[in-house]
């Protein structure tokens, strides 16, 4: 899908239409990436909220339920093994939590139980490309993380290349948090968080773009070893 019809429809559905940003791409200040290396991003946790049967939520859009600005994320995954060409036909799995920073599938969380709630986790296989794209919202935060998004790349027989997570700018993150539907400035700063604080410039998001009124595209080149 592309970010036209995404930021007008995608989202909420017809009812609602949104205008096209005249900026959609922007690099991070955060980030300080080298777009030409090639190496393997770094492996993360992938927490106590994994996914519980990815096979059953093969979908791009992944929002379900939930409130929250209009996010649309495009994977790019390369093979460190053959010079960061494009990787065709392997499966990327996402999940993360919602506005208030809750996780579907558990309970236990903030609000509640979630357990037989499958919001904002879903997964694609990637194109001859390597890319993939996903409909969601800018994630929320909960306490002790920096906002973020977790990501596993696994081969077309399952078995798993890569475990990360992905940052987001602090300055989108302030804006995003200002509006209704979040739950006010996060508490942890990429720079303290225990995932990142090493390795920040390498899993930051590439571009991120749009405004809180149209939402926001983002584009993160994923690395594995393929």
């Amino acid at each position: 899908m592309n970010r036209k019809k995404f930021l007008r429809k995608g989202a909420w559905g017809l009812s609602s239409i949104f205008a096209i940003p005249s900026v959609l791409a922007t690099g991070c200040e955060e980030g300080n990436v080298d777009p030409s290396s090639c190496n393997v991003m770094p492996s993360e946790t992938a927490g106590p909220f994994t996914i519980k049967s990815p096979a059953d939520w093969v979908r791009e859009n992944i929002i379900g339920d939930r409130a929250g600005i209009p996010l649309m994320m495009t994977f790019i995954v390369q093979n460190t093994n053959s010079d960061c060409s494009p990787l065709a036909d392997v499966y990327v799995d996402i999940w993360h939590c919602d506005a208030n920073g809750n996780y579907s599938e558990y309970d236990g969380q903030l609000d509640g139980n979630f357990t037989s709630e499958h919001f904002l986790r879903g997964r694609q296989k990637t194109a001859a490309d390597g890319t993939v794209s996903f409909i969601s919202i800018y994630p929320g935060w909960y306490p002790g993380r920096a906002p973020h998004i977790h990501i596993e790349i696994l081969d077309s027989n399952e078995n798993s290349l890569l475990v990360s997570q992905v940052a987001f700018p602090e300055n989108i993150s302030n804006e995003v948090y200002a509006t209704s539907d979040y739950s006010g400035a996060f508490d942890t700063s990429n720079n303290r968080d225990g995932s990142f604080r090493d390795s920040l410039s390498r899993n930051i998001v590439d571009t991120i773009g749009g405004n809180i009124t149209d939402g926001y595209t983002l584009s993160k080149i994923i690395k594995v070893a393929g």
